[in-house]
C-alpha cells in the first residue's frame, strides 16, 4: 500500500512538472507573438537555452540553496520511494526557470544572448532559490519571526511571490538598465507603435500558458493527498476574471485580452488554496485591470519599454497576489482562514525588495562589465540575423 502511495504520489508531481515544463512552450510564443518580425527567432531560441542553463544550475547549486538537499549520491539511493526526490526537484525547477523566462519578455528586442545566460545562471543558482528557501523552506527563521509579530506565518501556496513577483521584480531594473528599443520614444515626444507580429501565436502562448498553470497551480498540493479542487476552481475563476476586466479596459485589444487571464492567474497562485471562488474572480478581475492601466502607464507616461509588460503582469499582480491571499483568505471574506494580512504585507515586501536588488546587482554588474545591450546596428538588423544568422521566414533561398 505504501509503494502504491508513493508512485502515485510520483506521478502525480511527474505531470505537474510536465505541465509546467509546457508553460515555457506558451512563454515562447507569446514572446514571439509579441515582438516584431526580425526578433521571433530569438525569442524561441532564449526559452529553451534559458531552460536548459537553468536545470543545470539548479541542479548542481540552485535546489541545494533552497532546500539544503543535493543529488550527488548513488542512483541506488536516488530511485527510493519511486524517485520522488528527482521528480519533486523537476517540479520545482520548472518554477525556478519560470523566473528568466518572465525576464525575457521584458527585454526582447534589445539584449544581447549570452550575457543573459550568465544573468539566468546566477538568478536561477542563488537569487530566486534563497527567497524560495525562506518562503518555503523556513530558512534563517524567517517565517517563524513573521508568525511571531502576526501570528501567521507567510502564505504563497503557488508563486504568486516567490515566482511572478520575483520575476517580475528582476525584470524591473533590467529593463532599466538596458534602455528603450532604438526609436522607441522619439525626440519630439512621440512614440513610435510596434505592434504584435503575430496575433496568433501571441494567443497560443497565452493559451499554452493557461492550460498548463492548472499544473502550476493544483500540483503545488506535491502529494496526492492534499489535492484539492478548490485550488482548480479558483483557477479558473481568477482567469477568466482577468481576461473580462482586461476585455474592458483594454477596449477589445487582444494583446491585453490574451494577457489578462495571465494577470488572474498569477494574482490567484498564492491564495489559490484558501479563497471562495468569488473571491479568486474579484482577485483575477483587480489583476487584469492593474495589467491594463499599469502597462499603459508604464510604456506611455514612464517611458519604460518593457516589451511584454512583465512587471506590470508579473511583478505588480504578483504582489496584489500576495495581499489578496491575506483579504480573500479570510474567513471574513468567504475563504478558509489560517492567513493574516500584515504577514502577507511583510512577507510580499520581502521578496519584492529581494528581487530589486538582485536585479539592479545581477544587470548593474553584467552592464558595466560584459555589456547587456546589441549595437545599434545588430539592433537595426534584428536579434534574429545578428545573433542566429538566419530569420523566422527567409523570404528567399540562399546558394552556398
Amino acid at each position: 500500500m505504501e509503494a502504491l502511495k508513493q508512485g502515485t504520489d510520483a506521478l502525480f508531481i511527474l505531470l505537474g512538472a510536465i505541465m509546467v515544463l509546457a508553460m515555457h512552450a506558451g512563454f515562447a510564443f507569446l514572446e514571439l507573438g509579441t515582438v516584431r518580425k526580425k526578433n521571433q527567432v530569438n525569442a524561441l531560441v532564449k526559452i529553451l537555452v534559458d531552460f536548459s542553463v537553468s536545470t543545470v544550475v539548479y541542479f548542481v547549486v540552485g535546489y541545494t540553496v533552497a532546500y539544503g538537499t543535493h543529488f550527488f549520491i548513488g542512483a541506488e539511493s536516488l530511485v527510493q520511494q519511486s524517485g520522488y526526490a528527482l521528480v519533486k526537484f523537476f517540479f520545482l525547477l520548472t518554477f525556478a526557470a519560470a523566473i528568466p523566462a518572465i525576464v525575457s519578455g521584458g527585454i526582447a528586442e534589445r539584449a544581447k544572448f549570452w550575457p543573459q545566460l550568465l544573468a539566468t545562471a546566477v538568478i536561477v543558482g542563488f537569487v530566486y532559490p534563497f527567497f524560495e528557501g525562506i518562503a518555503w523552506n523556513q530558512h534563517f527563521g524567517v517565517q517563524g519571526w513573521i508568525k511571531a509579530i502576526t501570528g501567521e506565518e507567510f502564505h504563497d501556496f503557488a508563486g504568486s511571490v516567490v515566482v511572478h513577483a520575483m520575476g517580475g521584480w528582476i525584470a524591473l531594473p533590467a529593463v532599466i538598465l538596458l534602455g528603450s528599443r532604438a526609436n522607441r520614444y522619439r525626440k519630439d515626444g512621440a512614440i513610435s507603435a510596434h505592434p504584435p507580429s503575430n496575433i496568433p501565436f501571441l494567443a497560443l502562448g497565452a493559451w499554452v500558458l493557461v492550460v498548463g498553470w492548472f499544473g502550476f497551480n493544483v500540483m503545488s498540493a506535491q502529494t496526492v493527498d492534499k489535492l484539492s479542487g478548490l485550488v482548480a476552481v479558483n483557477s479558473l475563476m481568477a482567469m477568466v476574471g482577468g481576461t473580462l476586466a482586461a476585455l474592458v479596459l483594454g477596449k477589445n485589444d487582444p494583446g491585453f485580452v490574451h494577457n489578462g487571464p495571465l494577470a488572474g492567474l498569477v494574482a490567484v497562485c498564492a491564495g489559490s488554496d484558501l479563497m471562495h471562488p468569488l473571491g479568486a474572480l474579484v482577485v483575477g478581475a483587480v489583476a487584469g485591470a492593474i495589467f491594463v492601466l499599469m502597462f499603459t502607464l508604464t510604456q506611455n507616461k514612464w517611458k519604460i519599454d518593457d516589451v511584454l509588460g512583465v512587471w506590470p503582469l508579473h511583478g505588480l499582480c504578483g504582489t496584489w497576489g500576495g495581499l489578496a491571499a491575506g483579504l480573500f483568505g479570510s474567513k471574513a471574506l468567504g475563504g478558509l482562514g489560517g492567513v493574516s494580512l500584515s504577514a502577507q504585507l511583510i512577507g510580499t515586501g520581502l521578496g519584492v525588495v529581494w528581487a530589486l536588488f538582485g536585479g539592479v546587482v545581477v544587470y548593474g554588474i553584467l552592464k558595466q562589465t560584459v555589456g547587456i545591450r546589441l549595437t545599434q546596428e545588430e539592433e537595426f538588423d534584428g536579434a534574429d540575423l545578428s545573433i542566429h544568422k538566419i530569420s523566422a521566414t527567409p523570404d528567399r533561398e540562399v546558394s552556398w
